[in-house]
């Protein structure tokens, strides 16, 4: 190793604390420095010498799981170093979303049984709407089985209270990580690093080596542009309807030309390819550089996800039918599911990684003197 670094490990030794395991593999490629232009993370691991647990974290969420470095690597195994860079960063994120999560022992509850988890919680409740929709209701559309005022009841706290949770799992990784007071810029550079999904291009344009070894694809970039774009749109579509309804006295059912379908509809077909592609890429992927004993969870929230999409846009399409009820308590149950769990699935990895970025653009501006 070339370069002066201050050594807090023994790079010859591999450590069964994910973020000491993490430190020693940052702390070699540091003084390494050959994948310095590959992505976010090793500009980001430059700029230091020591490493405290909250950098550690840092670059554990502000990696993006491309492993181009891995393949570049010259210090993987069978050298006595056995680095996999990678798997370490993704070790040690996921115990910050575990550690970080409030109540943090859901968060470790759904990633080592996220799959029976969020079935049991889907048939359960489309159960419960189900018992419901057999009731006598009034209204039209879906609000025949469930109405209005009920709906607001049941989501409005669900779709809240889990934000508030993952609020409070957001502030205390800003304070592990040192973020301080934000700027117009730092906003700027981390959302244009979403949108583009900048760091899913292996950081010189040429795409990840997540499903394809040593070969590069823009594959992984685009299923995750799908799904992103989709949930947006989805967001945007529920969120017309909500002013559309308040605002303008205009209730549900909408055309096939209103601006809840015209948003919906869209997004609802993003979410299903997109989540489609992303359990194809995982298949095809290297478990072993990967997140250990996490599959489960990483399985779960992304055929969830996909699920709702799905339902949804089955119940449009049966909308009328004697297929509506059923098909209803199942997509509710899904939507349901899918707020409830968000501060503890994989949901919550968009939000870490946005807050990860805006440090990120913050660190940067701070040490240009910005």
């Amino acid at each position: 190793m070339s370069l002066d670094v201050s050594l807090q490990t023994d790079p010859g030794v591999i450590a069964t604390d994910p973020v000491e395991e993490a430190r020693r593999q940052v702390e070699i490629c540091n003084a390494c420095r050959y994948c310095e232009g590959f992505c976010a993370v090793f500009p980001a691991i430059t700029r230091d010498k020591v490493f405290a647990d909250g950098d550690i974290t840092q670059f554990a969420n502000l990696c993006h799981n491309c492993r181009g470095c891995y393949y570049a690597c010259q210090y993987t195994a069978p050298h006595e170093f056995e680095l996999n860079l990678p798997r370490a960063l993704a070790s040690a994120r996921a115990e910050s979303w575990e550690r970080l999560a409030w109540p943090g022992g859901l968060a470790r509850l759904f990633q080592s049984r996220g799959d029976a988890l969020a079935a049991a919680l889907i048939a359960g409740f489309a159960l419960l709407f189900a018992v419901i929709a057999a009731l006598p209701g009034e209204g039209e559309g879906f609000y025949a089985y469930l109405g209005h005022g009920a709906m607001v009841a049941i989501f409005a706290p669900a779709f809240l209270l889990p934000l508030a949770a993952l609020g409070v799992s957001l502030r205390r990784y800003w304070r592990e990580v040192g973020g301080g007071r934000l700027a117009l810029p730092d906003w700027r550079e981390a959302l244009l690093a979403a949108g583009r999904m900048r760091n899913l291009n292996g950081g010189q344009g040429q795409g990840c080596n997540f499903e394809k070894a040593e070969r590069f694809s823009d594959a992984r970039r685009h299923v995750h542009q799908a799904v992103l774009y989709g949930f947006l749109l989805c967001f945007a579509s529920t969120s017309s309807g909500t002013v559309l309804h308040y605002l303008f006295g205009m209730e549900a059912p909408y055309g096939v030309f209103s601006l809840p379908k015209l948003l919906g509809v869209p997004g609802g077909i993003l979410l299903v390819v997109g989540c489609a592609g992303m359990l194809a890429l995982k298949a095809k992927a290297d478990p072993a550089l990967g997140t250990p004993g996490r599959s489960s969870g990483e399985r779960a929230f992304i055929w969830l996800l996909g699920f709702v999409g799905l339902s949804g846009l089955l119940l449009y399409a049966v909308r009328g039918t004697g297929l509506t009820g059923p098909l209803l308590a199942l997509h509710l149950g899904s939507v349901l599911t899918f707020f409830l769990l968000t501060p503890y699935s994989k949901m919550a990895h968009g939000f870490y990684r946005m807050t990860a970025l805006l440090r990120e653009a913050q660190d940067k501006r701070e040490r240009a003197g910005g």
